[in-house]
């Protein structure tokens, strides 16, 4: 599965990770930076699969959780509707 931001859905960077901005309700999302490292790897065209196999290489302490994480967050993510999944070019 490949994501992309829904088209209402605007990404801005900020000195501690990314803010999502939903133009539909006005709410926002922030994200830490690992959150946001994670949202930047899938909208580059990664699965959730290669994002968690690229986070266990960058954090190995935290390499049991890094898979239910990534899965949360996008889960998390789509409920929102901040996120759609597309297919890959």
């Amino acid at each position: 599965m490949s994501l992309a931001l829904a088209p209402e859905v605007t990404a801005a960077e900020t000195s501690n990770g990314l803010v999502l901005l939903d133009q539909r309700s006005g709410r926002y999302w922030q994200l830490n930076g690992t959150g946001a490292v994670t949202v930047r790897m899938l909208l580059d065209g990664r699965t959730p699969d290669g994002v968690a196999a690229a986070l266990r290489e960058r954090f190995p302490d935290c390499a049991q959780r890094v898979e239910s994480d990534v899965n949360s967050l996008v889960g998390a993510l789509l409920d929102a509707r901040l996120v759609q999944s597309c297919q890959p070019e």
